[in-house]
């Protein structure tokens, strides 16, 4: 099962960034005693990849009855896609955009219409009456009070991504990042997060054919701050250690692949003022392990969010 089930993609316009991932959750869903089980007490969702603007994104725990009682933060980010996914939700409908270039002009033409936007606000007026929740929600993007959550494979199409964070100014987060290890020492110095992953699906697509679990450590040696990430329900989340044992064993530091899981996912999400490391003031979200979390013979048999005992 997924987060939202068949409600993760909104296939009908190009452009929906007044979509709310959090709207579209399940807190019953199967995947969250899963996370639990395999260790993980917070986690990120994002809306599909269909759009080349998709919507926001929310950060929340994996244990609660309601959605509003699991958050942490939302919205914690703008999901934007590039490459095969809007080309073929698109083209095969025979839609604009069917392209490379089609799918970059539909982002480019939303934000410089948000660059106006939010120009003529500041200026003292409000150019939208009656309120237009998307373009509203890409001021905020440019006012940055959230990060671009680039969907991307391939090498050009990270160049690209990079290339409209620079016009736009933007803070721009990477996932996926297959190919983004060709790319590594121009991430590193422009201080990019790459959330990588998932690395247990095998090449499912053409964009997929350079993934390997190495692509990890070539990331974390450039010195990317990286994060491991499932893409659940393509890997399902309660694998994620599993994902960061593997890389282990293609050269990733181990203290690395635990703050890739831990540290990294969280400043990413813009909430590692509450999780993510042990420290005084946190939320006392921990996890005890059987054995080591990087073995497969790892077992978590206790958990706590908030300091209230959820596992074990």
């Amino acid at each position: 099962e997924g987060w939202a089930g068949d409600d993760h993609d909104e296939s009908t316009a190009a452009v929906t960034a007044q979509l709310r991932a959090i709207d579209a959750i399940n807190p019953a869903d199967a995947a969250f005693p899963d996370a639990v089980a395999g260790g993980v007490l917070a986690v990120g969702v994002n809306p599909g990849s269909c759009n080349p603007i998709g919507g926001q994104s929310v950060a929340l725990r994996t244990v609660g009855r309601t959605v509003d009682e699991m958050v942490l933060r939302s919205p914690a980010g703008m999901k934007s896609a590039l490459g095969e996914n809007p080309k073929k939700c698109y083209g095969d409908k025979g839609q604009y955009p069917m392209t490379r270039m089609g799918t970059a002009a539909v982002i480019r033409q939303a934000l410089t219409q948000a660059v106006a936007d939010l120009a003529r606000l500041r200026a003292g007026g409000d150019p939208l009456e009656p309120v237009d929740l998307g373009r509203r929600a890409l001021m905020a993007v440019l006012a940055g009070e959230m990060p671009w959550r680039q969907h991307v494979h391939r090498a050009d199409d990270i160049a690209t991504a990079i290339r409209l964070s620079d016009e736009f100014g933007y803070r721009l987060v990477i996932d996926h990042g297959t190919e983004a290890h060709l790319l590594a020492d121009v991430i590193a110095e422009r201080g990019i997060p790459v959330l990588l992953g998932p690395l247990l699906s095998g090449r499912v697509k053409v964009e997929m054919r350079h993934a390997e679990f190495g692509n990890a450590a070539v990331l974390a040696a450039a010195g990317v701050e990286l994060s491991l990430v499932t893409d659940h329900p393509v890997v399902p989340i309660g694998q994620a250690r599993v994902q960061a044992a593997l890389a282990v064993r293609e050269g990733l530091p181990a203290a690395v692949a635990l703050r890739a899981l831990t540290l990294h996912p969280a400043r990413a999400l813009g909430v590692d003022d509450r999780i993510g490391s042990i420290e005084v003031g946190k939320d006392a979200d921990l996890v005890l392990w059987e054995g080591d979390p990087l073995q497969v013979s790892g077992r978590a048999v206790a958990a706590f969010a908030r300091g209230r005992q959820v596992l074990g």
